[in-house]
């Protein structure tokens, strides 16, 4: 019988610092146990006992045959783990003959007997091989299989039968020869960039390779359906033919080692950012045709809440990544129809951190106030920019680019997406699946929201479902069985931390802008052929600037490219933001963009001879207001015009709109004369209008229907 246990005492040998040692006295002392060793010179020495049975540096040398951890065969637990219900039943049928064999009881002592036993011909007073012939004719096996069956059993239990007879633990994998197997998983290595091969040349190469490296007749050839069984094996190890090539390609370029992860500990510790097609369409609001659209958003890493959401027509601008940044320093307020609970406090801090519930009601917030302190970002275009990288330099934050074409550095962000494509997204009408495959007919046109709306359907998804869900990848390590969801996980993380970060300045949005350095005039400031002037120049103009930028007594300008209408100035003695307004943007109703106006600068040019910007803009606005954006750059701009907010929304600074008052507009010429009618007198205006009225709403939808 094997025995798991080794004597130690008088004689018992170890291998101590590599060498064989014997013990050759033992001694009880007041501090423990001590043995005398004495090696193959001779030499005695003299340690605890201890020391030998517990160190590193001492192995027991066994006196005798027993059970090893380095043993070739499995453990228990693995070999009767891999049963199926049928062979589980035969071996523990077959362990029952065999204890009835050796004891008369099936259950194998006499304190647990079935009726009728022991039976006469198993009377554990009969000789045992008297005993191995009844149970083989019983079973009808050959009496050598029943010894088998005992020799197996007395050495391993039911384990040791699993590896015997019918219950036999056998490997899937075909019996082919290793030299082959490895040649033909070197041939499907090969193809991972390619385009997809098929099975038979795959297995026609492995057989030429296999005869120009080996010799003709060396290595056995399988035949057609083992290697086709081989291939099928060797898919699980490199996929090539099961998969779309460009997820092969995905999976053969993850790392060999370990997964290593940045594990955040408190919320704003790291800043997940991403943008991603969407697998939706949207409607353009001036040609009424469908677009693509894209989302970007920020996620807190340790709580996975969405700090920041942005939708944008067509393609992400660096000013919409920027947006989604400055969200977590001011984020969007809440729906006014939302439920409570998807609505956070003013400060961000959830309500069950506070004492006093009711003293902090208020408007409420979408998101959580958070300031990141790294952000993780891809190397798209937009996130490696300047105006990015110059706006975290200056907020503090660092940037840690992801790994190039390595999604899983973003894995929360990336299952983000999919979520909300399957919960939200494939629900929704001009839904066109994830990929061509998937596509419906003609999904173009059921598009039915307008590209506000559908930013505004997002956002309302996340602060009401999202955010109070419970997520798998949510998890405490001191109680792992515990749900949690990002709301919640939001509060263990300021509970944990005791502290958040929350932004310092409401004007950091200015922060947030370009900046361009351009000279003082006395007419303004002149940017992009474009003239600013405000109330705040007067005391600049002929003042020698204390700037070194790039232009000589050159001044910093904030500029925001999806509204060039205005720039922002700060003020170098009060430290004040004052806005300057474009002088020719009472000729637009809404925020005009940099691209529209170098558009409308040449179309303007095709028609008049000597073309202005005021001229220019009012032709673009007329030809947009017609519905003639048929282009996809006309349409790309007249989407961004038609934004109901900025991608920034900036604090006000308090000056008046001069260009904007009623007076200026009519001497300019914008605005006709409202209020002048016959028998009304100057100062009598008509009551002014609201956005809903009924005649206005019925002009709008037939001149609408019209256009379309």
């Amino acid at each position: 019988m094997s025995r798991a246990g080794a004597r130690v005492g008088v004689g018992a040998r170890f291998r101590y610092d590599g060498e064989t040692v014997e013990i050759v006295e033992m001694a009880a002392t007041p501090s423990g146990n001590e043995v005398v060793l004495k090696d193959a010179h001779g030499h005695l020495l003299r340690l605890s006992l201890r020391e030998l049975l517990f160190s590193d540096r001492a192995v027991i040398i066994p006196d005798g045959p027993g059970p090893a951890s380095d043993a070739e065969d499995e453990i228990a637990s693995i070999v009767l783990g891999q049963l199926d219900e049928t062979a589980r039943w035969e071996t523990l049928e077959r362990a029952a003959h065999v204890r009835e064999i050796l004891t008369g009881f099936r259950s194998g002592t006499s304190e647990l007997p079935s009726s009728g036993e022991p039976r006469p011909e198993y009377e554990p007073r009969r000789p045992l091989l008297e005993r191995y012939r009844s149970k083989a004719a019983e079973l009808g096996v050959g009496e050598r299989t029943v010894r088998r069956w005992a020799a197996a059993y007395q050495a391993g239990g039911e384990a040791g039968l699993a590896t015997h007879g019918n219950a036999s633990v056998r490997n899937g994998q075909p019996r082919v020869d290793d030299r082959w197997a490895e040649m033909a998983l070197e041939v499907m290595v090969e193809h991972t960039g390619e385009s997809k091969p098929s099975r038979t040349m795959v297995i026609d190469r492995t057989r030429a390779r296999v005869v120009a490296r080996f010799g003709p007749d060396v290595v056995p050839q399988p035949s057609r359906a083992t290697a086709f069984r081989l291939l099928a094996e060797l898919e699980n190890r490199h996929p090539l033919f099961r998969l779309s090539t460009k997820r092969n390609r995905d999976i053969a370029a993850r790392p060999d080692g370990p997964y290593g992860k940045l594990r955040p500990t408190r919320p704003g510790e790291y800043l997940l950012m991403d943008s991603t097609r969407l697998d939706v369409f949207a409607l353009d609001p001036v040609t009424l045709r469908w677009v693509q659209v894209e989302l970007s958003v920020g996620m807190d890493w340790y709580t996975q809440c969405i700090t920041g959401i942005r939708v944008t027509p067509v393609a992400t601008k660096a000013v919409d990544v920027s947006a989604v940044l400055y969200q977590g320093f001011r984020p969007r307020p809440a729906g006014r129809d939302w439920p409570r609970h998807a609505v956070w406090p003013e400060h961000g801090i959830p309500r069950s951190v506070l004492v006093d519930v009711d003293a902090v009601e208020g408007p409420g917030l979408a998101s959580p106030v958070i300031v990141p302190e790294t952000l993780v970002v891809d190397h798209g275009k937009v996130y490696v920019s300047e105006h990015l990288t110059s706006v975290c330099r200056r907020m503090g934050i660092s940037i840690q680019p992801a790994r190039l074409r390595t999604g899983r550095d973003k894995g929360p962000v990336e299952r983000f997406f999919r979520t909300l494509r399957e919960d939200l997204l494939q629900a929704l009408p001009g839904y066109k699946g994830p990929d061509i495959q998937g596509r419906g007919e003609r999904p173009e046109e059921e598009v039915f929201f307008y590209l506000d709306e559908l930013e505004a359907i997002i956002r309302e998804w996340v602060a009401v479902v999202y955010h109070h869900r419970p997520h798998a990848g949510l998890v405490d390590p001191g109680v792992p069985g515990l749900r949690l969801s990002p709301a919640t996980m939001f509060e263990h993380g300021v509970a944990r931390a005791g502290y958040i970060e929350a932004p310092r300045d409401p004007d950091l949005a200015f922060e947030f802008l370009q900046t361009k350095w351009r000279t003082v005039q006395h007419y303004g400031v002149e940017i992009d052929r474009r003239r600013y002037n405000g109330s705040a120049l007067t005391k600049l103009k002929g003042v020698r600037s204390p700037y070194r930028g790039p232009v000589k007594n050159g001044w910093p300008f904030q500029v925001d490219p999806d509204d060039i209408t205005r720039v922002y100035f700060r003020d170098p003695d009060e430290r004040e933001w004052h806005t300057l307004y474009w002088e020719h943007a009472p000729s637009s109703e809404m925020p005009l963009s940099e691209d529209a106006l170098a558009f409308a600068r040449k179309l303007a040019a095709a028609k008049c001879r000597y073309p202005d910007d005021q001229l220019a803009v009012a032709d673009l606005l007329d030809r947009w207001s017609l519905g003639l954006g048929h282009t996809l750059v006309e349409r790309r701009m007249a989407l961004r015009l038609s934004r109901e907010h900025t991608g920034i929304e900036l604090p006000t600074t308090g000056e008046p709109p001069v260009p904007m008052l009623p007076s200026v507009r009519r001497a300019l010429g914008a605005e006709p004369e409202a209020g002048r009618g016959r028998g009304m007198r100057p100062d009598q205006a008509e009551p002014e209008g609201g956005d809903d009225d009924e005649a206005d709403l019925d002009d709008f939808y037939a001149d609408a229907l019209d256009d379309a």
